[in-house]
């Protein structure tokens, strides 16, 4: 069946649906990463936007439960250049044509995804439409009539209604032993050395089994969670999640933020390192086409040490709005922004990009043992 991806600009590309059929808008966005489909389409972060992917040939290794990132996916619809309809690997479960139909999310295959990525890069980010229902012109008038991004709160789309302690599978999972024959090895589990509250506003479910492979017992709360009900728990430190939509539109939370800082140590990853500098004082601004893929350079400015580093965000920190005791500490190379930022005084710090990325490079897993260490030396 034929599928168009119109965007607001005017643009059109024509190719072939995948997954389910219909129509759908949202602002499109893409992602360089070579794997790790599974995990883009589940992350909350991506809540209200149409992913295209720019690497060619998606669906290689097909689906299975153990990859997801939430309970189900959130992007509203995917872009691709070629889907591998039989997928080759002993651990899926499904293909990636099959999950989409089943959670009704549309696929569109046959795209140039080179050419609709240099686009935005000039372009910007704009709203888009996909369907399998309307011609050119009416799914740019579609397109037109979507929702910004800007000023859009989709983590109360996305954030756990209940608290809840997080028990699941969190072993780190061992390569399989060709030598021994063992199909796969699990790491023993840290005992716990701290609890945390883990404030949900989109979060991954990896960064609960990194929590936890560090020594964290995380107790996940709601995005409405206030700061009395956080310090009525007593926890050694509070979480601050990623998440999707425009930070500074979660006024709410800055606010219950700013009752927080100072009384437990802090750790915030993505969206909650934008939150954090709200909380402080100071502003986020949308990117022109944001960072999302594994290949992002960051530089801490403390060390000089270069990282590679995962990242999924379209906002970023002001650093100019940013107050005096507040430092920051990690930039991108590539455009010079805030990618990390640490208060001077009060235990508190956070990073833009993902130390819990899988797939994706590993070279800021540090960050989870800093932020033990960090609790470590408040109680002392």
């Amino acid at each position: 069946m034929t599928a168009i991806l119109a965007l607001e600009d005017g643009r059109c590309f024509e190719g072939t649906a995948f997954g389910a059929t219909g129509t759908t808008t949202g602002e499109i966005c893409f992602n360089t990463s070579m794997s790790g489909y599974q995990e883009v389409i589940t992350d909350p972060s991506y809540r209200g936007q149409i992913v295209s992917m720019t690497y060619p040939q998606i669906g290689n290794y097909g689906i299975n439960a153990d990859d997801a990132e939430s309970a189900g996916p959130h992007i509203r619809a995917f872009v691709i250049e070629e889907l591998c309809e039989v997928p080759s690997n002993w651990r899926s479960s499904q293909p990636l044509s099959e999950y989409l139909a089943e959670h009704k999310i549309l696929g569109i295959e046959g795209i140039d995804t080179r050419a609709l990525t240099k686009h935005l890069r000039s372009r910007g980010a704009m709203r888009a439409c996909v369907t399998t229902e309307l011609d050119c012109e009416a799914a740019i008038a579609a397109a037109k009539a979507s929702p910004s991004m800007e000023g859009m709160d989709y983590v109360k789309e996305v954030s756990t209604p209940e608290s809840y302690l997080w028990e699941e599978e969190s072993r780190e999972w061992m390569l399989p032993n060709a030598m021994t024959g063992e199909v796969g090895n699990y790491r023993d589990l840290p005992p716990v050395r701290h609890r945390i509250v883990a404030f949900d506003f989109g979060l991954k479910y990896n960064i609960l089994r990194r929590l936890r492979q560090a020594g964290f017992e995380v107790e996940v709360v709601s995005s409405t969670t206030t700061a009395s009900e956080v310090l009525a728990k007593n926890p050694d430190g509070v979480f601050l999640s990623n998440g999707p939509g425009d930070p500074s539109a979660l006024g709410y939370i800055h606010e219950e933020l700013k009752q927080l800082i100072g009384k437990k140590p802090i750790f915030g990853i993505c969206l909650g390192n934008q939150l954090l500098a709200h909380a402080f004082g100071g502003n986020t601004f949308k990117l022109k086409f944001g960072h999302r893929g594994g290949n992002q350079p960051v530089k801490d400015l403390r060390s000089g040490k270069i990282s590679i580093t995962s990242q999924n965000h379209g906002f970023a920190v002001d650093p100019d709005s940013l107050p005096d005791d507040v430092e920051v500490t990690h930039v991108n190379l590539n455009d010079g922004t805030v990618e990390g930022m640490r208060h001077k005084t009060l235990p508190v710090f956070s990073v833009q990009y993902h130390p819990e990325a899988a797939p994706g490079p590993n070279d800021a897993s540090y960050f989870f043992e800093e932020f033990a260490e960090l609790i470590e030396s408040t109680k002392q």
